[in-house]
């Protein structure tokens, strides 16, 4: 494919259509609502409950209610969201340079469980973050391999336009971290650094049509 077609018309990175930011959106989240949805995937609330309503009809999404509320994704639609992505990467031009993104990114997986784990635990035991300087090593470690993962990160927004917000949201949760605010290291329910890159890590894997589960192979 030319050169040009890593590109859209504008010049721009290559844009993602409405029905698939929804649809991919709701594999990065879970069961989020529809302004919740909206607002993870840029678009207009009343565009999203459209799209969603029609998902429903067509057996790709369901709303749930009760403990958990929200929108989930089915496996109709999870289907259709990788088909939509294939497609999408293809008409992009831009499938090697994604490819090699993710394996860059990928590489540096491991590590960033090891300081994840090293923010959690200490010698076998709940890190209590009484010992400033302990934390202040493995801060200093995620520091450095934040510094690794923004070069990917940055690529990849150049190529899809989708990957936009990964690098403003890491850089945003490493500030916070290195400011005092422990729980944006790894607390799952808000946008903590480990969130972001869980997210990221899907987002490329969701894009290349790979499980998860054969990642190592």
């Amino acid at each position: 494919m030319p050169e040009a077609a890593l590109h859209d018309e504008r010049g721009g990175p290559w844009p993602t259509d409405p029905p698939t930011l929804v649809l991919h959106g709701l594999r990065l989240k879970a069961f989020p609502d529809t302004e919740v949805l909206a607002e993870a995937v840029g678009l207009p609330v009343d565009d999203v409950a459209a799209l969603l309503s029609g998902f429903a009809d067509d057996g790709l999404v369901r709303r749930v209610e009760g403990h958990v509320t929200g929108w989930t994704l089915l496996p109709a639609g999870r289907q259709k969201g990788e088909g939509l992505l294939g497609e999408e990467l293809e008409a992009s031009g831009a499938r090697d340079e994604v490819v090699d993104a993710y394996r860059r990114f990928v590489g540096l997986n491991d590590e960033l469980l090891t300081v994840c784990t090293a923010w959690q635990m200490r010698d076998d035991v709940v890190n209590d973050h009484s010992d400033a300087a302990y934390d202040h090593q493995v801060v200093a470690r995620l520091v450095g391999l934040h510094d690794r993962v923004r070069p990917i990160a940055a690529d990849l927004r150049r190529l899809l336009a989708r990957f936009a917000g990964y690098a403003t949201r890491l850089r945003t949760a490493v500030e916070r971290v290195t400011e005092g605010e422990r729980d944006w290291f790894t607390k799952p329910t808000i946008d903590s650094y480990h969130t972001v890159w869980f997210e990221l890590h899907e987002d490329l894997l969701a894009t290349l049509g790979l499980e998860r589960a054969k990642e190592t192979a």
